[in-house]
């Protein structure tokens, strides 16, 4: 049994704006090395916790996570996994801080000890996993009708680039950004972007936002595993920084994802649902990253 006294449930709230905090002392710990000089500095690092998943009484995974939004992380990884539907009875999520465990419950019955035999690991970092069904579960998807500015596209990236965060504090670390047109409305951070997008996806059923005008940013690559994680939210556009995988533009094509990758400063390239995209803004008024904002993926695509 989890420890009452750590208990904590989820109940319907307001929608809240979700943004980093780099100076949250549980995410970062300050360790102590050398420089190439031989000369003493000190670093701040992301921490690394495990989380155990169950849903009701079926252990399903232990995750390895910076430890922010578990509840969210929780519902989101079953959701992306297909073992929690978007129209499931949640009754509760109870979250024990010393055990770090998170127990998710439902109105039904469920048993995933076959799906969970099925796993395939992914591309992610940190060690994605994928079960066979997802790629049936977005077969059936229509993604909704909507539009990519390139206005848009460009404030979204320089609110993204210049927002404190752990990255900035820290490094070793991916984001996730859901944004409405270009503001930004959930930001998450993990050590493994699929960890960032899965606290993205829990947040959305959490609070019953429509993803249907919304769109997914990402620090990481556009692999499979990312554009089945965002059509498996019902959001319509995918963006990132660094490049594509070529099942990762083959899926997105598939199901009619716009898919626009290496967008830095003035630049992106769209490879899948271009007819989306509207061309309104004037690159002679858009700047250049700034060497401080430059990012993993700002030379090559990692």
């Amino acid at each position: 049994m989890l420890a009452s006294r750590m208990m904590m449930k989820i109940d319907k709230a307001p929608v809240p704006l979700i943004v980093p905090n780099p100076h949250d002392p549980r995410l970062t710990e300050r360790v102590a090395g050398t420089d190439q000089t031989g000369a003493a500095v000190g670093i701040n690092v992301p921490v690394e916790r495990p989380l155990t998943l169950y849903l009701n009484a079926q252990e399903i995974v232990t995750m390895m996570t910076i430890g922010d939004y578990p509840e969210y992380l929780a519902l989101g990884y079953l959701l992306n996994q297909n073992m929690l539907k978007y129209d499931d009875v949640v009754t509760e999520v109870e979250y024990d801080d010393d055990l770090q465990v998170v127990v998710v419950r439902t109105e039904h019955h469920t048993n995933f000890e076959q799906k969970l035999k099925k796993r395939t690991q992914t591309s992610g970092c940190a060690q994605g996993t994928a079960f066979g069904d997802l790629l049936e579960a977005v077969e059936s998807v229509a993604l909704p009708k909507a539009e990519l500015r390139t206005s848009w596209l460009y404030q979204m990236t320089h609110a993204i680039n210049t927002m404190p965060s752990l990255y900035l504090e820290a490094g070793a670390i991916h984001g996730c950004v859901l944004c409405k047109e270009g503001t930004p409305v959930c930001y998450t951070e993990d050590v493994g972007r699929h960890n960032a997008v899965d606290k993205i996806a829990g947040w959305i059923y959490r609070h019953g936002v429509d993803p249907a005008d919304k769109i997914l940013y990402t620090t990481g690559r556009l692999t499979s595993e990312m554009v089945i994680k965002t059509v498996r939210m019902g959001i319509p556009i995918l963006v990132s920084r660094s490049g594509f995988t070529a099942w990762g533009v083959d899926l997105a094509r598939q199901v009619g994802l716009t898919l626009v990758g290496r967008t830095r400063g003035k630049r992106f390239i769209a490879l899948s649902g271009q007819e989306r995209i509207i061309y309104d803004q004037n690159l002679n008024f858009v700047e250049e990253e700034s060497a401080r904002h430059k990012r993993k993926g700002g030379e090559r695509d990692d």
